[in-house]
């Protein structure tokens, strides 16, 4: 059994969100779990974010995301591959 996580960190979240949102949407058969977390509430909400993404599906599309998504200003994208 193999898991593919991608890791994105944002920066200047409000900027690049909706491009990302929109990565997210066209590659959303191959995103199983998505999980995304940024500091802060109400009038004190933070411009970073961090989103876990985990993937299924074949590893090109998997890299075709990652290679996408690392394109998109202020993004950074980390591929993590685990086996059992």
């Amino acid at each position: 059994m193999q898991r593919t996580v991608l890791v994105v960190l944002m920066r200047n979240r409000r900027d690049s969100a909706l491009k990302v949102q929109k990565l997210l949407t066209d590659f959303g058969c191959i995103v199983k779990t998505r999980l995304g977390i940024h500091d802060g509430v109400s009038d004190k909400c933070s411009d970073t974010g961090l989103i876990i993404l985990e993937l299924a599906g074949k590893p090109k599309d998997k890299a075709s995301l990652a290679a996408r998504l690392n394109k998109i200003s202020g993004v950074k994208v980390k591929s993590v591959s685990i086996s059992l």
